[in-house]
């Protein structure tokens, strides 16, 4: 119960205090009165305030009006009588909290024309304990006018931030999803002709093995070779599925290129900030597509890799001294530019080709991740 308590007090700050004030703030003017039966209407009032505010924080749709316009007569009220004006601190905070648009104007206007007006009338009657605290009263008044509104739109603004982190973890289970049915199909490309091979030669091994025994040595040879390549194929595939590291793949790339006898003018460092690890897995995937298309099909003597990061994005492009062919036949089932942009289509990066003195791919994609602290 003790933890409950401090945990509330640390999300909410000072304001559970004040509110608290404001509830037994009343009673203190009420009892400045030398009516006993203006003390007896002010309590009563003010309860019934506390009761209809209560009913009007879980009410919807046309009973918000009702309560709304009792609680503002209920307010105009007590500013008359006892010069209280704080109950419209309490209906600024209710108004702001109203979702939809049109009732929140409605009950905004009404809330301030009515406030002006008695706070307007209070001031023409010269009551005392009202003009003492004149200051306090032009604080709630300019008070009305905007903090509906600041309360509003944080609402809205909340609203939206639940909306966009409900469709990210939306988005994030479709992307798990569809990478469960992809290593599902690889396993099953993989494994599925190579098992079913594997048991097939094991059943014809085991019936060869007292009539052609030589046949069934053969067989068991065949099996234990495909048993192997299946592995490595297992192998390889379970290494493309590990996070690759920007810096990690251009020294592979690199040694691509060597081997290729293809210049690589200039060696790109890499100091990326704010940049997810499945960020930099696209782009090292991409990287390394871009220069296997620059080996296998550019015909390039030299090849140019650049890196830039600004505040907003991360550019990466690659260019080469090579002939460009078409864009249908670039993007044709191979070349491994269609892989790449629908890679690069899960981090709302975009691709594009030029073809003047050679091939350039720029790549870019938005800075998505999150400043750390003391950076």
């Amino acid at each position: 119960m003790i933890k409950r308590y401090m945990g509330f007090q640390k999300n909410n700050g000072v304001f559970p205090y004040i509110w608290l004030i404001l509830c037994i703030l009343p009673f203190y003017f009420i009892f400045q009165s030398q009516s006993t039966i203006e003390i007896m209407v002010g309590i009563f009032l003010t309860i019934l305030f506390f009761v209809f505010y209560r009913i009007a924080l879980v009410s919807r749709g046309w009973p918000v009006y009702i309560w709304t316009f009792i609680l503002i007569g209920i307010s105009i009220t007590s500013t008359s009588l006892f010069s209280y004006v704080y109950f419209s601190i309490f209906l600024v905070y209710f108004i702001g909290n109203i979702k939809d648009r049109m009732t929140f104007y409605i009950l905004y206007f009404v809330l301030l024309i009515s406030t002006s007006v008695s706070f307007n009338f209070s001031i023409v009657q010269q009551k005392e304990l009202f003009l003492k605290q004149l200051p306090f009263v032009i604080i709630i008044w300019i008070s009305v006018i905007l903090l509906p509104f600041g309360i509003h739109n944080r609402k809205e603004r909340g609203q939206l931030e639940e909306k966009l982190e409900d469709a990210n973890k939306k988005i994030s289970e479709l992307i798990k999803l569809q990478e469960r049915e992809r290593i599902a199909r690889d396993l099953h490309d993989t494994l599925g002709q190579k098992l079913s091979l594997i048991g097939l030669k094991s059943d014809l091994a085991r019936k060869l093995i007292n009539k052609e025994p030589e046949r069934a040595r053969n067989e068991l040879k065949d099996v234990q070779q495909t048993a192997r390549t299946a592995l490595n194929e297992v192998r390889k595939m379970v290494s493309s599925m590990r996070g690759i590291r920007l810096k990690e793949e251009i020294v592979r790339v690199k040694q691509v290129l060597e081997a290729a006898q293809i210049q690589l003018e200039s060696e790109p460092e890499v100091v990326l900030k704010n940049v997810s690890p499945l960020t930099e897995n696209i782009l090292s995937m991409c990287l390394k597509e871009a220069v296997t298309n620059v080996v296998k099909h550019s015909g390039a003597t030299t090849c140019s890799i650049s890196i830039e990061q600004s505040w907003k994005d991360v550019k990466m492009t690659i260019k080469d001294n090579g002939n460009f062919k078409s864009t249908k036949e670039y993007f044709a089932k191979g070349h491994g530019l269609t892989g790449m942009k629908e890679r690069l289509e899960f981090v709302n990066g975009s691709l594009e080709i030029l073809t003047k003195e050679g091939t350039t791919l720029i790549i870019t994609v938005p800075n998505d991740g999150k400043e750390k602290r003391g950076e």
